[in-house]
């Protein structure tokens, strides 16, 4: 029986790769004990397991592998990973999107909850108290969505309206299409997109059915691939149902360090799934054909001479072959 690669051991090996875009450290004096690789890796490792600090250490005591493909002399305490979560910012884990260009771009926000209330206490029990339970973070993404992967992220504090964050979403993007629902419409995110983009905007107008506006000259706007958008909420409920809509952390800081973290594991996952399915598809392809089974007329010239020749030959050694044995 064939024996199937470890998504673990492969989703590592992706995330030392991916954490090459971070400094190897952060201050010349540090120990050097431990990089800022390693312990990148393990804080998303700690965001794939669904697990705690401690849980993530005592998971590495029985992982020899892990252990040997980030090169870790010694396990580190699970301090140091809170240490250095605090010491994680926006701006340096946005180096983990180095992907800045798609055709198709889809735009969406969703909600993650800020603490892990039961239904029961938040909606029954604490019903007449509302004011104990937190609002949620806000997510807003643009994904590539023919990868559905994760391009680029705006966190906020609290509920917000869409179209605050879809011109910072695209700022960096090298794109063809964005496809939005009627939540982005209005006549500034269309221009941006228009003018400063160089792209075609597929948002439907609100108070109107099938329609998406117009482009320069008064031609209207093909929605052919708005059903394109769908798949933003799909990277939502894969990011909830993976990775849990929880974040544990009680400062907004340490959420936003969550939260990316859990984006980033996202993206290497989707990463790890496309190039496995890739290797299967390499070793489950039929081998090639030989060179007499392809049609004369899709050959080159030259080709089409040795063809003939090889094809001469062959059938004179048939031939002399036959007349030996007559």
């Amino acid at each position: 029986m064939e024996q199937r690669p470890s998504v673990y051991l492969n989703f590592v090996r992706q995330g030392l790769s991916l954490a090459r875009h971070l400094p190897p450290h952060f201050s010349k004096y540090s120990n050097k004990v431990y990089d800022n690789h390693q312990k990148m890796v393990l804080l998303v490792l700690k965001q794939k397991a669904k697990t705690t600090y401690r849980g993530l250490i005592d998971w590495l005591l029985i992982t020899p592998a892990i252990r040997l493909i980030l090169r870790l002399k010694s396990i580190p305490h699970h301090t140091t990973l809170v240490k250095f979560a605090k010491k994680l910012n926006g701006k340096i884990l946005s180096l983990l999107f180095a992907e800045k260009k798609a055709s198709i771009v889809a735009v969406d926000a969703t909600g993650f909850e800020t603490e892990a209330k039961s239904f029961y206490y938040r909606n029954v029990w604490n019903s007449e108290r509302t004011w104990k339970t937190k609002q949620y973070m806000k997510l807003s993404i643009a994904i590539d969505a023919e990868q559905q992967t994760i391009l680029t992220y705006r966190i906020r504090r609290k509920l917000r309206n869409d179209t605050i964050d879809f011109k910072q979403l695209l700022e960096e993007l090298d794109i063809d299409y964005v496809v939005a629902d009627k939540g982005y419409d209005s006549r500034s995110n269309r221009s941006y997109v228009l003018y400063a983009k160089q792209a075609i905007p597929i948002i439907p107008v609100r108070l109107h059915r099938n329609f998406y506006g117009y482009l320069r000259g008064k031609k209207k706007i093909d929605g052919a691939c708005y059903h394109q958008r769908s798949k933003v909420e799909t990277v939502f409920s894969v990011l909830k149902r993976k990775y849990g809509s929880v974040l544990r952390s009680r400062s907004f800081a340490g959420q936003q360090v969550e939260l990316i973290c859990k984006l980033v594991a996202y993206n290497l996952d989707r990463t790890t799934r496309l190039y496995l399915l890739l290797i299967r598809g390499f070793q489950q392809s039929p081998p090639p054909s030989p060179l007499y089974t392809i049609p004369t007329s899709l050959l080159p010239y030259s080709i089409y001479n040795i063809y003939h020749k090889e094809k001469h030959a062959r059938n004179h050694l048939s031939r002399m072959r036959s007349r030996l044995y007559l």
